[in-house]
């Protein structure tokens, strides 16, 4: 089974990011899900975005590239939106990482450095008329990754869909990325 490390979106650790963690544990999987904000939650996205420019976007993927460090090799990192960040920043800087999901967005190359690691594979989730999901962002990416990238568009404009905790959990979406996420955590 695979060590996983998830990181929380701009609202902070809610129950719905535990229950996503929680569903991963269930089929076998470690999970360590940090609390990049310290302890802070937000009702709305732009307050924890706010929150996380105030603290300050390096500083919230430093500490993800912190908790990371202490996996085993072949280690997964899942990111929820502002999560993304210290995902993507560890799938690009630490040989070690066996897969990369994004989940309600993405981050472009370029943001911690320029070209993705050769084969590690990498797994996108986002709502297709979500106005924060990074959609022209995700196909860019897949564009240039090509076949190491699986970019899964979902009919929906709702934000944080998979966290249960939110108004816009959509519970057939986030059993379809579960599904998937699986799948990828079975391969590493």
């Amino acid at each position: 089974m695979a060590e996983v490390a998830l990181f929380h979106h701009a609202l902070g650790r809610t129950p719905g990011v535990d229950a996503f963690a929680e569903a991963l544990r269930s089929a076998g999987h470690g999970v360590v899900v940090p609390d990049l904000f310290d302890g802070s939650r937000f009702d709305t996205i732009e307050a924890g975005v706010a929150h996380a420019e105030a603290v300050g976007f390096d500083t919230i993927a430093d500490r993800g590239e912190g908790v990371a460090s202490g996996l085993a090799a072949g280690f997964v990192v899942i990111g929820m939106s502002l999560g993304n960040m210290p995902t993507m920043k560890v799938a690009q800087n630490n040989p070690r990482v066996g897969g990369a999901v994004f989940i309600h967005g993405g981050v472009p190359l370029g943001f911690f450095g320029d070209g993705w690691p050769e084969g590690l594979p990498l797994q996108a989730h986002t709502n297709r008329d979500d106005d924060w999901g990074d959609l022209e962002v995700l196909e860019d990416l897949k564009a240039t990754i090509g076949d190491s990238m699986d970019l899964f568009v979902y009919d929906g404009s709702t934000h944080l869909f998979t966290d249960s905790s939110t108004p816009d959990h959509d519970p057939r979406a986030t059993g379809l990325v579960l599904e998937r996420v699986l799948d990828l955590l079975a391969l590493a």
